[in-house]
């Protein structure tokens, strides 16, 4: 099976072809094949892990064969496994993906983990919260707030009409269209009341730096997502000061930032007018992701 083609999957077993990507995926320096193996077999065959097992010794169809090796292609070509399957799973929700949403990242977790923290202190714990997500892209920090706090309702925006229809569409598959709108426009432009916690994984890479970006990321996220200016802090510079406009006395700006800039987010809040929490959230890998300011009562 070694000399075998990925594009040549047709009267293997389920598990032979499994097995075959996985050792090509290897071979091109995937850092997850195993995993990546299994989720393209899963979705070309319509099989979870159980039914995959139970179909192991099953020859795939011409018609399985043929979309595996298409999936195959484009997974060896770079392209990341969640544009293949169209869909991320993100605080447990799965979340469809497009072109013009960035794919929802384990880091950008730490906003929503630092943003309930924060909130977890108001008397009544239910009493409701409004919420805004600026640069909303798939909906999933504002839908992730949304499904833990029965009694939010929430706001997301985004410059792109593409994205919001996305992340309407999440919205009504996870039952909380109800409780989310959505708004085109640049950043909070159109926002306007008052938020008890305004959200946000706006763009943060510096635009030197995108070229030497993973494939996955500078070649199938949208480059308007990515790029946050020559130092990275163009989307802080408008987003702080717009947050003070926006909130409520006592209401929290959560943000995520990436490696290195917490100490210059936090400066940026703090000019306009912000009080920062010392409570700032970091990833997996222990950088400083989230970080918050409280607008003042």
């Amino acid at each position: 099976m070694s000399g075998r083609r990925i594009d040549d999957l047709a009267g293997l077993t389920v598990e032979a072809a499994r097995r075959l990507l996985a050792a090509r995926l290897r071979s091109g320096a995937a850092d997850c094949a195993e995993l990546d193996a299994r989720l393209l077999t899963g979705a070309a065959l319509g099989l979870d892990l159980t039914g995959m097992i139970s179909a192991a010794q099953r020859q795939l169809t011409p018609d399985e064969a043929a979309c595996l090796e298409g999936f195959a292609r484009r997974r060896l070509a770079g392209e990341p496994v969640a544009r293949i399957l169209g869909e991320k799973e993100f605080w447990g929700l799965p979340l469809r993906l497009s072109p013009a949403t960035l794919v929802p990242r384990p880091d950008t977790e730490a906003v929503v983990e630092l943003a309930l923290e924060l909130r977890r202190a108001d008397r009544p714990p239910d009493r409701p919260l409004r919420i805004a997500d600026i640069g909303t892209g798939t909906g999933a920090i504002l839908l992730a707030l949304l499904s833990e706090r029965r009694q939010a309702v929430g706001i997301g925006t985004d410059i792109s009409a593409a994205a919001l229809r996305t992340a309407k569409t999440n919205a009504a598959r996870l039952g909380l269209a109800g409780r989310a709108s959505f708004i085109a426009c640049d950043y909070a432009a159109a926002l306007a009341g008052r938020f008890d916690l305004i959200v946000s994984n706006p763009p943060y890479v510096r635009s030197a730096d995108i070229a030497g970006l993973a494939t996955e990321v500078r070649d199938h996220d949208p480059h308007r997502a990515l790029d946050g200016g020559s130092d990275g802090l163009d989307a802080y510079r408008v987003i702080a000061p717009e947050a003070v406009r926006l909130l409520a006395p006592g209401g929290v700006l959560v943000v995520e930032v990436g490696q290195g800039q917490r100490a210059d987010v936090e400066g940026l809040m703090t000019k306009a007018g912000l009080m920062l929490h010392d409570t700032a959230k970091p990833d997996l890998a222990g950088i400083w992701r989230a970080v918050a300011g409280r607008k003042l009562p």
